[in-house]
């Protein structure tokens, strides 16, 4: 089974920056920028919101193009579209990051404040 992802010339920036409103959401991406380029398997978010909540926020970044998401067998192993977003808004995911790195008001994952991905 795949999942439908946009293509990197489908990806809006309108979009991409609603997605990253909503705090959950930019939490889940503030983490996966911090552990670059390490596919994560969804359930390490589970602390953030219940799994449907969980389901809809990963859906919302998949279908705007933040994420990859490939199913593996039962899992579904989650990726920053880094490249593709450096590509079409040069600039945009590391400063959203950075400007969310001393946010308080962001959830944690794993218990633990994420650390912003170093630039």
């Amino acid at each position: 089974m795949t999942l439908p992802h946009p293509t990197a010339d489908q990806i809006s920036l309108p979009i991409v920056l609603g997605v990253l409103g909503d705090p959950t959401r930019l939490a889940i991406v503030r983490y996966l920028a911090s552990k670059e380029g390490v596919p994560m398997n969804c359930s390490k978010f589970l602390d953030l919101t219940s799994k449907t909540n969980l389901s809809y926020h990963l859906a919302k970044l998949r279908e705007a193009g933040v994420t990859r998401a490939e199913v593996v067998g039962t899992s579904r192993l989650i990726t920053l579209r880094r490249d593709d977003l450096d590509r079409r808004f040069p600039g945009l995911l590391d400063s959203v990051i950075a400007a969310a790195g001393d946010d308080a008001a962001l959830p944690t994952i794993g218990g633990h404040d994420i650390e912003a991905a170093d630039a």
